[in-house]
């Protein structure tokens, strides 16, 4: 099934993310509607064919409803970092808003982006889709995220609507301010600072990447109300991520200073103790673990075996795609 002539909806379309999608599939030939809270926030995109910005917010039911007419996929990326009723508000009455107008819409195909994070932060071993999601106490990003993954499949059962869920590791590349600006910023202290030796797994994953696996499930006839995974199967450590942005730096030599994990966790531990229960604080030891943790594989299996797909840009390959980015924001050199 070609993209050419098809018809998108695109929320959280002004984010890092948002706008990669978005990009791509303008250049694919679909006719997309950008959808941003404001028309300022994606006004970059504002002079690229095929892309029509809309004014909208995920909160306004009537409004998304309005937007999926005609669509003729939904991608469904719209997420909130703030506070608990902010998140609860975008990422799980958002979710329901999204899909629900989707469903409406008659549209062929919805996709939600999901997280790595529903696992839990604590979780060893091989992670697979199958895995039971966990609850993280005082952690509303995991648990919102949950309760929009329980909502999808409930609309799911009661429509007609295709649809997938994918769960992203840590998005880097050009843009992302998280997974390599603060990445970066962190890499290039000396020495670099980080909590024990950096010896704990992590799940880095390129936009590029994470771009077209959605475009493959959209499209793929045995993707259809599946769970996939999405990070590179390549195992990372902390340090090893770290390292590969400051080896960017010309003549520097990285030292690295490890504070000692039990004296973090144990400070860790005491403070979640005294924190309210609502208080994200409560999260703070499970939240290390996601630092500490080792052995840890996100498996992707099921994308290579049921898609025929994996992701091809490797780590050294992917930081060395985000030097123009790093550039332009004054950080390098």
């Amino acid at each position: 099934m070609a993209l050419e002539g098809k018809t998108a909806l695109v929320t959280g379309a002004s984010g890092f993310l948002g706008s990669a999608l978005t990009l791509r599939l303008a250049a694919e030939g679909v006719q997309v509607r950008a959808m941003a809270r404001t028309a300022e926030k994606a006004m970059f995109l504002r002079n690229t064919a095929n892309v029509k910005i809309a004014k909208g917010d995920v909160t306004d039911a009537e409004r998304m409803l309005k937007l999926a007419q005609g669509c003729d996929y939904v991608f469904h990326i719209a997420v909130s970092y703030g506070d608990w009723e902010q998140q609860h508000a975008v990422n799980f009455e958002g979710t329901r808003n999204v899909m629900q107008a989707a469903a409406e819409a008659k549209a062929d195909h919805f996709l939600f982006v999901s997280t790595i994070a529903t696992y839990g932060y604590s979780r060893t071993g091989l992670i697979t889709e199958m895995d039971a999601l966990m609850p993280v106490q005082g952690e509303q990003y995991n648990i919102s995220k949950i309760q929009a993954e329980t909502v999808i499949r409930e609309i799911g059962a009661q429509t007609r609507l295709s649809y997938n869920i994918i769960r992203p590791g840590m998005i880097y590349g050009p843009g992302s301010g998280q997974w390599t600006e603060q990445m970066f910023k962190l890499a290039k202290r000396k020495p670099i600072i980080w909590i024990g030796d950096g010896s704990g797994s992590t799940f880095p994953i390129h936009v590029d990447d994470v771009v077209d696996l959605m475009l493959v499930l959209v499209q793929h006839p045995s993707a259809n109300r599946e769970v996939f995974n999405c990070v590179h199967p390549d195992p990372v450590t902390w340090r090893e991520f770290l390292m590969a942005y400051a080896n960017l730096i010309e003549g520097e030599n990285p030292k690295w200073i490890g504070i000692p994990a039990g004296v973090v966790s144990g400070f860790a531990s005491l403070i979640a103790a005294l924190a309210p229960a609502s208080s994200r604080v409560k999260a703070a030891p499970e939240a290390l673990q996601a630092i500490l943790r080792k052995n840890t594989t996100i498996d992707m299996t099921k994308a290579r075996e049921q898609l025929g797909w994996q992701p091809k840009i490797d780590l050294k390959t992917g930081i060395e795609t985000c030097i123009p980015y790093l550039r332009e924001k004054g950080l390098l050199t």
